[in-house]
């Protein structure tokens, strides 16, 4: 799936912006993503013009809300909204195409419980109240596999604490990687994080759970012999 941050015009990361975790990709909308936009884009859309959100007013409700990071073309995230209605998903994506994927495909699954942004995510968690998502997601992020590249990777301590702030007392940030260094750089990284506690116990990973669906990605994955490692971890308390 896609990482997160918006690189701008030029596809190369902004170097005044601080290191990014996402060099966009070009490419061109089709009929079905340009038409999930014009459709969809005025229901689900949300802008970071608009400011610091409230999920209790986007929604018009008080529910477990969902964070997604990255969400790619948008099938699993369309999936988990469609078999969850009693739950409210905030994706965030860059990529413009999985942007339009994502409200075609939720338009076509008469999926109402879903809103998107298509900004930089580091941009649009300045937006989110404190203690106010239930679950963040981040599902197969970039994992620049190239040891020089490691510093764009997203995990990193700062964005750790940035999700700690906005995540309600319990909740947990859920992450997936197919890449065994990722994976490992991850748990090194949220280990040793303070105000959270592995779901799974000390170094360990949780079973796929059954609410992540299973998408061709990870099939692909599979069949080239790349195994797949979620991570769960609890917001709790801070120790300093």
């Amino acid at each position: 799936m896609s990482e997160t941050n918006n690189a701008g015009d030029t596809g190369k990361p902004d170097s005044r912006r601080g290191i990014k975790s996402f060099v966009i990709r070009a490419g061109r909308l089709t009929k079905g993503q340009q038409g999930g936009l014009d459709r969809q884009w005025p229901v689900m859309g949300l802008e970071l013009e608009q400011g610091a959100i409230d999920p209790k007013n986007v929604f018009g409700r008080d529910g477990h809300v969902v964070l997604e990071i990255g969400y790619g073309m948008g099938q699993s995230l369309v999936q988990m909204a469609a078999a969850a209605p009693e739950k409210d998903f905030i994706g965030v994506e860059v990529h413009l195409p999985g942007v339009g994927s994502l409200l075609n495909l939720a338009e076509e699954a008469g999926v109402t419980n879903l809103r998107t942004y298509k900004d930089d995510a580091i941009e649009v968690l300045k937006l989110i109240p404190d203690n106010s998502i239930d679950t963040v997601q981040l599902f197969f992020p970039d994992p620049w596999h190239k040891k020089k590249h490691h510093k764009r990777r997203i995990v990193q301590p700062e964005f750790a604490d940035t999700l700690h702030r906005i995540l309600k007392p319990g909740g947990v940030f859920h992450m997936a990687t197919d890449w065994e260094n990722y994976a490992e750089h991850m748990m090194e990284v949220m280990e040793v994080q303070d105000g959270y506690e592995n779901v799974a116990g000390t170094n360990a990973f949780v079973p796929r759970p059954e609410h992540r669906p299973y998408t061709k990605f990870e099939k692909r994955g599979e069949n080239k012999g790349h195994g797949v490692w979620d991570l769960m971890f609890r917001k709790v308390e801070k120790t300093e």
